[in-house]
C-alpha cells in the first residue's frame, strides 16, 4: 500500500485537519537522493513520529517542513509541501516568517550563552514583540515545564543549566515565538532517562496548543508519545499511520520487522 492511500483514509477516518502535506517530497545533496517521493499529512494538535535507521532520511525530512534546509549548499527539493494549503517551498515565501510559525527544537540543547531570560527574550525583542516581556518569559517557561525550577535565577546564564534544563529552555524559546508546529530533531538523544522522561510529559502536554512533528531513534519512546507514526528506510517512506497500528498490526512486512528489532 502506497504512503497516498495510506495518508487519506486517516484524515477522514479521525476528522483531523491537516497542518502540512507533503506530496512526492524528494530531496538531493548534490545530485545524491536523501529522500525520494515522500507524500504524508501532518495533522493538527497530533503528535506524528518518524522512525528509522540511521541515515534513512529521517532529518532530511523534518528540516523541509520550515526550510532549514536551505541553509546546506546544493540541495534541491522536488515535490509539493504546503503549510496551511500554501507551497513552502516557492520563492515568494520568506523563510524566517515561516520559522516562526513553524519552530524547531535540535538534538543537542543549543542555548544562547546569554541568561536564562534572555535567551526566552531575545526572539521576540528583535521581532517587536509590544506585550510585557516579563510575562511572555514566565508564560514560556511555565509552558516548556521549566519556571519553577528557574524562577529565582532568571538572571543566570543559561549555560549553567542541567541538560535536560538546556533542552526545556530551548523548547520555551521557540514556544516564544508564538508557533503553530514545533518540529524536534531527537530532541532527547543526549539527555538521561529522568529528563527524557519530562520532555516526553511535556511533548504531550503541548500536543493540545501545538502540532508536534519528532525525529527519533527510540521506537518505544515514538509508541508512547505519538498518535502517528511514519517508519521511512533508505529514503522512502515505508508507511504512514496511527501509531498503534504501526506497531502491533503494520500493513508492510519491513515496518514489522523494524519495530520488533529484527534490524536497524
Amino acid at each position: 500500500m502506497t504512503s497516498e492511500s495510506k495518508t487519506t483514509p486517516i484524515a477522514n477516518y479521525h476528522g483531523s485537519e491537516s497542518v502540512l502535506e507533503l506530496r512526492d517530497v524528494s530531496i538531493c545533496y548534490s545530485g545524491n537522493p536523501a529522500v525520494q517521493n515522500v507524500s504524508l499529512n501532518i495533522f493538527k494538535y497530533n503528535v506524528t513520529s518518524i522512525i528509522g535507521p540511521s541515515g534513512c532520511g529521517k532529518s532530511t525530512l523534518l528540516r523541509s517542513l520550515n526550510r532549514m534546509n536551505d541553509f546546506i549548499a546544493d540541495v534541491t527539493i522536488e515535490g509539493s509541501i504546503k503549510f496551511d494549503g500554501v507551497e513552502l517551498t516557492g520563492k515568494e515565501i520568506d523563510p524566517v516568517l515561516l520559522r516562526r510559525r513553524v519552530g524547531m527544537v535540535f538534538q543537542k540543547p543549543n542555548p544562547f550563552p546569554k541568561s536564562i531570560y534572555k535567551n526566552i527574550a531575545w526572539g521576540p525583542g528583535i521581532n517587536g514583540y509590544e506585550g510585557s516581556m516579563d510575562d511572555l518569559v514566565e508564560h514560556s517557561l511555565v509552558q516548556a515545564a521549566l519556571w519553577d525550577e528557574v524562577k529565582d535565577r532568571l538572571q543566570d546564564s543559561a549555560l549553567s543549566l542541567s541538560g535536560g534544563q538546556q533542552q526545556r529552555l530551548c523548547i520555551a524559546r521557540a514556544l516564544a515565538m508564538a508557533p503553530d508546529v514545533l518540529l524536534m530533531d531527537e530532541p532527547c538523544s543526549a539527555l538521561d532517562p529522568i529528563s527524557t522522561s519530562r520532555i516526553e510529559d511535556l511533548i504531550f502536554a503541548l500536543k493540545s496548543k501545538y502540532t508536534i512533528v519528532i525525529v527519533t531513534h527510540n521506537m518505544q519512546q515514538a509508541a508512547r508519545i505519538s498518535d502517528y507514526t511514519a517508519f521511512m528506510e533508505s529514503g522512502k517512506l515505508v508507511e504512514f499511520d496511527i501509531t498503534n497500528q504501526i506497531f502491533t498490526n503494520p500493513t508492510e512486512k519491513r515496518t514489522e520487522e523494524y519495530v520488533t528489532g529484527r534490524f536497524g
